[in-house]
């Protein structure tokens, strides 16, 4: 889909985001058949692009996705103010500088003017002094867009991992399990699979709360009492859901090959494995949403921030993760669409006989 209009979100402008996203677009020449737009300021790009390359890249400002051209760099001016950067550290300029380019490209997003969205790392605490008032992008991004439900899902070549919870305290995670909670997040990875992913009868894998799995009680009950329970409710709806299975056992004996998607209860259950064996190329992507939205798998890096030392793999994958979903999408509508077209045609057929049909189609002079 070549006039796809991809939005791209600054993040903190003292981290990599900006980096990553110039060498991936400029440098790599990632996405030259869409129009990129990047939400944020042309003289903070320029201050980025200056650190990574002497190299001309040209970047154009633009006060609209719609005057977006595919041969180059856009930028929507968020701020009009000169900004600090401060390489490596969090402040409120930073974290206000991100709350802004979001906030105008959610605004875009939600008119149908950018397609999908790529947001660059954020941090929690200069977001905290900018009075943001999310955990962070997944949170925000479910609120701006209505979804009472919505799923994390770490994406990678080999891996789609969801969470049942985000970033919550562990001493919070036991009771905020629920079996309608997993159930509700079961069911969005099975429709994001088959919607967004484009698998026919996806399986999923659903890993226990507990140590062994509880052990069958006797380390905990939560998986008896609330997770398989969960399975069970999904396999009634066709849904082919499996376990729960101990989270040590399942990665190392490298089961997670089987499955087309894992729910984890918990971030670092789901997240730990899955940065060891696919960091610096995997992708989060928000699921259970109408839009979409995928940003690379780490975070500011504040430690290497200025040295034009990171790695820009993830951000392209996440670039390029977002338009195949927005493709997938599309043509599954399409073939549903046809789908319901032709039971109605069935449907009429047998109440009506194929000759009146075609005498209605076609009438007598």
């Amino acid at each position: 889909m070549s006039n796809l209009t991809i939005g791209i979100t600054c993040g903190d402008i003292n981290g990599i985001g900006l980096e990553v996203a110039l060498k991936a677009l400029a440098l790599k020449k990632a996405g030259p058949a869409y129009r990129i737009v990047i939400y944020g300021s042309t003289k903070v790009v320029a201050y980025h692009k200056n650190i990574i390359t002497q190299e001309n890249i040209q970047f154009h400002s633009v006060n609209s996705p719609e005057e977006a051209q595919a041969d180059r760099i856009n930028i929507i001016n968020c701020w009009n103010d000169n900004v600090n950067i401060t390489l490596g550290k969090p402040t409120d300029m930073g974290g206000k500088c991100a709350y802004q380019a979001l906030e105008r490209a959610v605004k875009d997003l939600k008119a149908g003017l950018i397609d999908a969205m790529v947001t660059a790392p954020i941090n929690k605490k200069a977001m905290q002094m900018a009075d943001f008032p999310f955990v962070g992008h997944t949170e925000y991004i479910s609120n701006a867009f209505g979804a009472k439900n919505s799923l994390m899902l770490m994406v990678s070549d080999t891996l789609r991992i969801g969470v049942v919870t985000n970033h919550l305290p562990l001493k919070a995670v036991a009771e905020a399990v629920t079996k309608e909670k997993v159930l509700k997040k079961i069911l969005i990875l099975s429709e994001t699979l088959k919607i967004d992913f484009n698998l026919d009868r996806p399986t999923i894998a659903v890993l226990g709360l507990n140590p062994h799995a509880g052990d069958e009680g006797a380390i905990g009950d939560e998986e008896e009492k609330i997770i398989r329970p969960a399975i069970e409710e999904a396999k009634a709806k066709g849904v082919m859901a499996f376990g729960p299975f101990p989270a040590d056992g399942f990665f190392g004996s490298g089961q997670y090959n089987k499955f087309d998607g894992i729910l984890a209860m918990y971030h670092d259950q789901g997240l730990v494995p899955f940065k060891a064996l696919s960091f610096g190329a995997g992708v989060n992507y928000t699921a259970g949403l109408s839009i979409v939205r995928t940003s690379p798998d780490h975070g500011t890096a504040y430690d290497i921030a200025g040295k034009g030392e990171a790695d820009e793999t993830s951000f392209i994958k996440a670039l390029y993760l977002g338009a195949e979903i927005v493709r997938n999408r599309n043509e599954y509508l399409d073939m549903h669409a046809n789908s319901l077209e032709r039971r109605k045609q069935k449907a009429l057929e047998s109440e009506t006989g194929e000759d009146e049909i075609l005498e209605e189609v076609i009438p007598e002079d």
